[in-house]
């Protein structure tokens, strides 16, 4: 069973403030120190810190609190200690609400996920919930949980609110076995359901009897896919007459959409994947409603609804796994971080495909500037360049760049460009005298190009190109190449073709280096009889020499080395 632990640190602000979730941190010492110090500082009332263990073999995470602290006492005046509490549920007809279900969906995911059923079906089925009760421990922690939850914002202690809900609850599974006895809940064949919505449209349980109908129909499934595909037959039958149609899609959609928030279910329903990057590709092929070839029938059908756009709350949790599985903290390649990067580029790719009403842009660029911000720490980049040589480190680190996005991922993404930069073994590399120069200065130039690329913020930009572009310069100096191109016997024409390729062949760096080129080039330009030169040395065979032709190229040439045109007819010398 393989499992990965993480930490969330959460802190609280004000003496009535909720918990919001302030860092993701992969070792407990360091959520605890770092709770410790939001409270010492003075930035939260209240702070703690929770371990997440997440099973690869049901795709859930274990929830534990570790550790928690606070200052902030909420005073209660003495008149309102025996005020009635809020219960989060009032009557029976409550807990079959959507977010009642959301909720118990969460609290019972391991029992659901071992009986293969959805929360509808557990609280629509008699003997589903006379094995719940008979857990005894699942079910009054479920409750206790609730309950603790729900006092933490009133004055009523928590005793009498688990004492309530066990009410609730026992007066709902109470309604249903009764129900359950007196054949509220029909078992109809597949094509009977549009004659049963007929019949129960309009009416006040309309819904409950029909999702009870639908938990009996899916009773003898043997798998989560033909869950799926009883429910999407039973759809494809739906009435036309809009009250009854209704009915049939919203409570087909609802259960699909808790099949498919299920780990467990999409577990089989998707099949094993290789890693966390596989899991995400198929989710999203199936998002956008593309099945896999070996798909089997329930998927191929609900895929094909989904490309059809027919099931809204369905696809809707897709979507909310998708973004919930990048926000997780586990890698997408945890063995390669360039299989990693290539996997997010080709994820986000497909993804922005399907941003629109059930993925919102905005969701989708926080999910990925997280995911970003988890590949840019010591642990992980560190593994990433430990082993490369000088000038590989920088390019890694520039490939690493290109494939995250957030302002801050960049800027921290920086802090470890200059420690490799200005390291003697980065200068040792590129003024090694074994290695040809001209075949050093292009991977230095190469390497400034990118960083001028980069979405670096502008001065950490500026200052990286500006260290290279002056290693370049030392290079030069100490391998005399211009003073070399200079000393020749040749013409100034051959001189200043020499350092237009060069300077377009991306061999020097921008800054000083291609400066240096540059006033060597205009000055070769402006010695006598340079044109003639010129115009004579590209003209072959003795024929006519086409000058206006020639002197386009040329002032061409001269553009990509960086001289404008107005500079570069200036300095020509006939």
């Amino acid at each position: 069973m393989a499992r990965e632990i993480h930490y969330e640190v959460f802190r609280r602000v004000g003496a009535k403030g909720g918990w919001t979730l302030h860092e993701v941190v992969s070792t407990r010492d360091g959520a605890i120190t770092m709770a410790q110090e939001l409270m010492a500082a003075e930035k939260a009332t209240g702070v703690k810190v929770v371990k997440e263990t997440y099973n690869d073999d049901t795709g859930d995470y274990l929830t534990l609190k570790i550790f928690e602290e606070g200052h902030n006492q909420v005073k209660v005046e003495p008149a309102q200690e025996d005020a009635p509490h809020a219960l989060p549920c009032f009557k029976p007809d409550d807990l079959y609400s959507y977010h009642a279900r959301a909720t118990m969906s969460r609290l019972l995911a391991d029992y659901l996920s071992r009986n293969k059923i959805t929360i509808t079906e557990l609280i629509h089925r008699a003997d589903m919930l006379e094995k719940l009760e008979a857990t005894g421990t699942v079910y009054q922690h479920a409750i206790q949980k609730v309950a603790v939850a729900q006092a933490a914002s009133t004055t009523t202690p928590v005793q009498q609110i688990v004492k309530s809900l066990n009410e609730l609850t026992t007066q709902a599974f109470n309604r249903v076995y009764r129900d359950q006895r007196k054949g509220l809940f029909p078992n109809p064949h597949p094509e009977q359901f549009a004659e049963l919505a007929t019949k129960m449209a309009g009416q006040g349980d309309a819904s409950y009897i029909f999702n009870g109908a639908l938990a009996q129909h899916l009773k003898d499934a043997r798998g989560w896919d033909e869950k799926v595909l009883l429910l999407i037959t039973v759809m494809e039958k739906a009435p036309s007459e809009d009250a009854p149609r209704k009915l049939v899609l919203s409570s087909i959609d609802a259960i699909l959409a808790e099949i498919l928030n299920g780990s467990a279910a999409l577990h089989e329903l998707m099949g094993k994947s290789e890693n966390l990057a596989g899991a995400l590709s198929n989710l999203v092929s199936l998002f956008l409603g593309k099945a896999p070839d070996d798909a089997k029938s329930g998927l191929a059908a609900l895929t094909q609804n989904f490309a059809a756009d027919s099931l809204p709350e369905a696809r809707t949790a897709v979507a909310n796994r998708i973004v919930a599985e990048f926000k997780s903290n586990k890698r997408l390649c945890p063995d390669n971080m360039v299989d990693e990067l290539k996997a997010l580029r080709s994820i986000a790719n497909r993804l922005v495909m399907g941003v629109g009403k059930y993925l919102s842009h905005e969701d989708l660029v926080a999910a990925f500037t997280l995911r970003s911000k988890r590949l840019v720490t010591q642990e992980a980049l560190g593994g990433h360049i430990a082993e490369a040589a000088p000038d590989d480190k920088l390019d890694r680190i520039l490939f690493v760049e290109d494939n995250i996005i957030g302002v801050e991922n960049k800027r921290q993404l920086a802090s470890f460009v200059l420690p490799v930069l200005t390291s003697a073994a980065f200068e040792n590399h590129f003024q090694n005298p074994k290695l040809p120069l001209l075949q050093r200065l292009q991977r230095l130039a190469q390497l400034q190009s990118r960083v001028r690329r980069s979405g670096f913020v502008d001065v950490t930009r500026e200052e990286i190109a500006g260290k290279m572009d002056a290693l370049a310069v030392a290079m030069e100096a100490r391998g005399k190449l211009f003073e070399s191109i200079s000393g020749r016997t040749t013409n100034p024409v051959e001189k200043a073709q020499t350092l237009l390729r060069l300077a377009t062949g991306g061999v020097l760096t921008e800054g000083a280096l291609s400066a240096k080129a540059r006033e060597m080039i205009l000055g070769y330009l402006s010695q006598p009889g340079f044109l003639t030169g010129y115009i004579a040395a590209q003209t072959k065979d003795g024929a006519a020499p086409n000058s206006e032709k020639l002197m386009a190229e040329l002032i061409e040439t001269l553009g990509k080395a960086g001289i404008t045109a107005e500079t570069g007819l200036k300095s020509i010398a006939a």
